[in-house]
């Protein structure tokens, strides 16, 4: 291979590097209004993903260098954040969990909040994740739209996510603290978009 030619082949390179989606940094609601939610782990996956944010793309979280696979069931919905957020020092955003059919990562969907999970790391931080529903009613798996719904109507899914977030992680690394409604989860959202 001559110079120019790998000299054009590096910028290619580089012009589809530079082109590719920060989903950090999308809108937190759509056009629409609708809040948005970036698919990292697909519901019933044991590989655990994570965006990252200096590459801008979707990894398997490495642990003693070796990808992460859940010891335990699958991911019970897809897990994720929403962009435009972030929670602590680390640039994470806000946690979510989109209670529908499985969505491969890097997929950006509408949403409907309907719930937030709190719980405790072992460090006493708090940890919410937001519960949430496709904003479009034909991709729902259950018919919740807020807390009230979600409790009455789907009482053993509430318990069933707390369980599975209680349990996936090491032993006692994570502690419940509680449920809070829809609006408590706009105000977690609000709390923490970037300005």
């Amino acid at each position: 291979m001559n110079r120019i030619t790998a000299l054009l082949l590096f910028l290619a390179t580089m012009l589809l590097y530079s082109c590719q989606t920060d989903y950090a940094t999308l809108p937190t609601y759509s056009g629409a209004r609708q809040l948005q939610a970036v698919i990292e782990t697909p519901a019933g996956s044991s590989h655990v993903v994570k965006y990252n944010l200096k590459t801008k793309t979707f990894v398997n979280e490495k642990l003693a260098g070796q990808d992460r696979i859940l010891q335990f069931l699958p991911y019970p919905g897809n897990y994720g954040f929403i962009p435009s957020t972030e929670v602590g020092a680390n640039g994470r955003g806000l946690s979510t969990l989109v209670l529908a059919e499985r969505a491969e990562s890097g997929t950006v969907l509408e949403v409907i909040p309907v719930a937030t999970l709190m719980l405790e790391k072992l460090s006493g931080d708090l940890y919410p994740v937001i519960i949430a529903v496709p904003a479009r009613p034909s991709e729902r798996t259950i018919k919740a739209t807020n807390f009230k719904s979600l409790s009455i109507e789907y009482p053993a899914v509430k318990q069933i996510l707390q369980q599975w977030f209680v349990h996936q992680a090491h032993p006692n690394r994570i502690k419940f603290v509680g449920w809070k409604d829809e609006q408590f989860a706009e105000k977690e959202i609000q709390r923490w978009m970037k300005l």
